[in-house]
């Protein structure tokens, strides 16, 4: 039986043909601690739509997991994305108000030009994780905060350690990496947001001062301010850099796919999809039931952890035809990439935005780029991408 705390040799590298396996053979299959692995796409979406029988609360499966009053035990059981109503509606449409159609309108042309400064400034023989994907959603997100730039060098650091605590089997390392990361992160915000009480910014594009401000509801207490903004941090960090990196991959990978788009760049847009699809930067989600529930014929107790894979919900040949295939014309493309219900991804209109924005002028400006078979893999569970994606540029 598939367990996800020791799975196969080669599962991180390629996780996909056993998506595949699951999905035909074991669309909900039982773990030893009692947890549940989930596939389905339909399953997912309807686990997702319902906040009665299934919360995103994981401070029963946290506790024993960071230690309960520890720093990752603090932030993600305060962060957005493992709460559920008053506190999540709450920062929510706060968050909301400052990703309005018009703000991110104004966003677009500070994205356009920190994209082309990387490739201006990019070298013959890049890293495009490194030189390129890791770099813009890092320079959004401060801008959004409204970091200094002097200031910035540590958040991809920090991201990348917080994260990675929520794999599920973690060295001792990796913990007080973890801790040390959200203490150090803390520490920091602790002093910008002194500095940002004292000068406020504008609240149509600082979410920082957004954040501070409140609404009609109140404000976030001085924690649920902190631990919100880590949380945006590492929201739109490593999934967009996800996004950016396998975009490239896939493209080099399937040249026919990759001749398409330039020739029409119109397709960018499905083509952006299409790479949320198939390579799901997040590739699992989580819930909790409340109540017995029965999912694919299997009973499910209450206060169950739920593993909900996206990244084979997303290839559910019940919802997807050809589901292996890369296909930038794909249409529709109803993937669960963003999750779905009410705790759909709060920033994917902007996660979007950069992907179409750095993958569509990265090939007007190196169409002809190849990669080094010396990639390398995230290294994750959860998150999937590369670490490292070395390549040669040729404009012409």
């Amino acid at each position: 039986m598939f367990n996800l705390a020791n799975p196969p040799a080669g599962f991180i590298e390629n996780p996909f043909p056993h998506y595949d396996d699951l999905l035909q053979n074991s669309p909900v299959t039982p773990q030893p601690d009692g947890s549940f692995l989930i596939t389905k796409h339909a399953d997912l979406n309807a686990i997702y739509r319902d906040t009665t029988l299934y919360i995103s609360d994981k401070k029963q499966a946290f506790a024993p997991k960071f230690g309960e009053g520890s720093p990752l035990f603090e932030h993600h059981t305060t962060s957005l994305v493992f709460n559920d109503p008053p506190l999540h509606t709450r920062v929510r449409r706060i968050m909301t108000g400052a990703l309005t159609p018009k703000a991110l309108a104004r966003m677009e042309p500070g994205l356009i030009a920190t994209v082309d400064t990387l490739l201006d400034e990019m070298p013959q023989a890049p890293d495009l994780i490194e030189n390129f994907a890791s770099t813009i959603p890092i320079q959004i997100i401060g801008n959004l905060l409204d970091i200094p730039m002097q200031e910035r060098a540590p958040l991809r650091d920090w991201s990348l350690a917080i994260l990675g605590a929520l794999e599920p089997t973690l060295t001792q390392d990796q913990l007080a990496g973890g801790h040390r990361a959200v203490s150090e992160f803390k520490s920091y915000l602790q002093d910008l947001i002194a500095r940002r009480r004292r000068a406020p910014g504008d609240p149509d594009t600082d979410v920082l001062t957004r954040l501070i401000t409140g609404d009609a509801s109140g404000q976030l207490t001085e924690i649920e301010l902190i631990q919100n903004c880590i949380f945006i941090l590492n929201a739109g960090h490593e999934t967009t850099t996800n996004l950016i990196g396998n975009g490239l991959a896939l493209l080099h990978d399937h040249p026919d796919q990759k001749a398409l788009l330039l020739s029409d760049f119109t397709h960018i847009d499905t083509a952006v999809e299409e790479v949320l699809r198939l390579r799901s930067p997040n590739q699992f989600g989580n819930r909790e039931t409340t109540a017995k529930v029965s999912i694919g014929g299997q009973e499910i107790a209450p206060q169950t952890n739920l593993h909900l894979c996206i990244g084979a919900a997303n290839r559910d040949p019940e919802v997807f035809d050809r589901p292996t295939e890369f296909d930038i014309t794909r249409r529709p493309n109803r993937h669960l990439a963003f999750a779905g219900g009410p705790h759909v991804c709060v920033g994917l209109t902007l996660a979007r935005m950069e992907g179409r924005i750095a993958i569509e002028r990265f090939l007007r400006r190196y169409p002809n780029y190849t990669l080094s078979e010396q990639r390398t893999a995230g290294g994750r569970i959860r998150f999937h991408g590369y670490t490292a994606l070395p390549a040669r540029l040729c404009s012409a």
